[in-house]
């Protein structure tokens, strides 16, 4: 799979939880799970940067969720995963920690893992698809305001 790591949880979330948990459900029985801290749900501060003053200044506030595990397989092999992701379920966090894990170590089930990733990406694009056909509908030319002004004058 060439998709690289950090694209890996917003991929995972655009696919339903339901279908993302049924997956792990499947992997699950082959790791022993470790939280290195439990998985956590809050908000942040969505900072940006002035262009003029180049002053940091806060927008808003955003839901977010993190996980971070180890995964330990029955031959002993570890590996670990993460997950920071714009959402307010922490379980759902964790899931992704758990898939990330299994991919970066390429442990058992990691092509059904992989499986997952490609088809939200697929999702993702879609939905970019669509997006960039609502903005190009909404679209406003102002090149031709100010050509009606002219005409105005002219009569």
């Amino acid at each position: 799979m060439n998709i690289p790591r950090k694209d890996w949880p917003s991929a995972l979330c655009a696919l339903r939880a339901s279908t993302v948990k049924e997956v792990l459900a499947s992997l699950l029985p082959n790791f022993e799970v470790r939280d290195v801290a439990l998985p956590q749900a809050g908000l942040g501060l969505l900072c940006m940067r002035d262009s003029a003053f180049h002053e940091s200044y806060f927008i808003g506030e955003m839901p977010v969720a993190r996980s971070e595990v180890i995964l330990i397989s029955a031959s002993g092999e570890e590996s670990r995963g993460g997950a920071v992701i714009v959402d307010d379920r922490a379980q759902f966090a964790r899931s992704v920690a758990i898939l990330d894990a299994v991919l970066a170590g390429k442990l058992t089930g990691w092509e059904q893992a992989a499986d997952l990733v490609r088809r939200g990406i697929e999702v993702r694009q879609l939905k970019d698809i669509e997006r960039k056909k609502l903005l190009a509908a909404t679209r406003v030319d102002f090149s031709l305001l100010g050509q009606e002004d002219e005409e105005d004058d002219e009569e």
